[in-house]
């Protein structure tokens, strides 16, 4: 195996054991050597590859709560093993109280990492993300998504000037994709984040939108606000009402995207379990998790006046996946 063979020349020693965290389909493993365990990191992008390793090397001098790149091999990264327990799978398992604890400490990492970045200046040194006209359009564009499943209130949106309400310069480190299967507790109790690939800039509230707007994360928008609120980080630049504003645009057009994924996947593959979404961190085609992200959406659309019709649209959407829901538990029950 190639990347057997490029851990043991680069690290000295042999590997006893190799297992797929992510499951086989994905593009990391974990290497048991004798005294430690190792992430391996095999890529099809050369390109995201070498911006993780760069990514973590200017991190990890200012930031522990990221691994550790410990090398680059051509196109393989072996970087420190965060741990085994995956945020997304560990709080759903522990009671409301642990939950906002776990959701607490995420959030903090993410200003931790976030100020991070703004020390190593990897601002002007990384990808603007978010920046191009086709991506603002087609990204407020989704909420023709929502006319099939809601009374279309989303068509009067002003789409030009939401576009240049999102559009933000690359002013600020963001890591991305900061869902919680990317994210786990290590056996000295530590959340730290991986996945580092799709680091670039941006305003850096999108961070938070990854997070809340997994439709698989278990805590209602209305306490994540208030966490992101209580452990806001003034080094951001932006007033904090400024930066709930702003989070809370983003969120909104966000829930829609992640929405368009569940609804194409429930097409394809049907709906799947909640067990099978959170052990292999796949969209969340289940009605449940349809309804979360519509509460989600509903929620931060609320906030800003432009959005509020996405507001009413995604509370009918709501609607339509609380009955799927409801009927599937009456044929299980029948």
């Amino acid at each position: 195996m190639r990347i057997v063979e490029s851990a043991e020349r680069l690290f000295s020693q042999p590997v006893l054991d190799v297992d797929s965290p992510g499951g086989e389909s994905r593009s990391s493993y974990r290497l048991v050597f004798a005294d430690r365990t190792v992430i391996a990191t095999l890529r099809p992008n050369f390109r995201r590859t070498h911006i993780e390793a760069f990514t973590l090397r200017k991190l990890w001098p200012n930031c522990t709560d990221l691994p550790e790149c410990l090398g680059v091999d051509g196109e393989i990264l072996f970087q420190s093993d965060v741990g085994g327990k995956r945020l997304n799978l560990e709080i759903s398992k522990v009671n409301k109280s642990k939950r906002v604890d776990l959701a607490h400490d995420a959030v903090a990492s993410i200003f931790r990492i976030q100020a991070a970045g703004r020390k190593a200046r990897l601002h002007e040194a990384l990808p603007h993300l978010g920046q191009n006209k086709l991506w603002l359009e087609n990204f407020v564009g989704g909420v023709s998504e929502l006319e099939e499943f809601s009374q279309g209130r989303s068509a009067s949106l002003d789409r030009p000037a939401l576009c240049d309400m999102i559009a933000y310069p690359g002013a600020q480190f963001v890591k991305w994709d900061c869902r919680s299967g990317n994210a786990a507790i290590g056996p000295d109790d530590k959340l730290r984040w991986f996945d580092c690939e799709y680091s670039g800039a941006r305003h850096g509230a999108e961070d938070f939108a990854w997070l809340i707007g997994d439709e698989a994360w278990p805590l209602s928008p209305e306490v994540m606000e208030t966490i992101v609120a209580d452990c806001f980080d003034t080094g951001t630049g932006h007033a904090r009402d400024d930066y709930l504003d702003y989070m809370a645009l983003y969120l909104t057009f966000h829930c829609i995207q992640r929405f368009k994924l569940i609804v194409n996947e429930a097409n394809k593959r049907g709906w799947l379990s909640k067990t099978r979404v959170r052990k292999y961190d796949d969209v969340g085609a289940h009605p449940e998790f349809a309804a979360h992200i519509c509460r989600v959406g509903s929620y931060f659309a609320e906030r800003n006046n432009e959005t509020r019709p996405v507001a009413r649209d995604f509370e009918d959407a709501e609607l339509v996946f609380l009955n799927v829901l409801k009927d599937s538990l009456k044929r299980a029950k029948a």
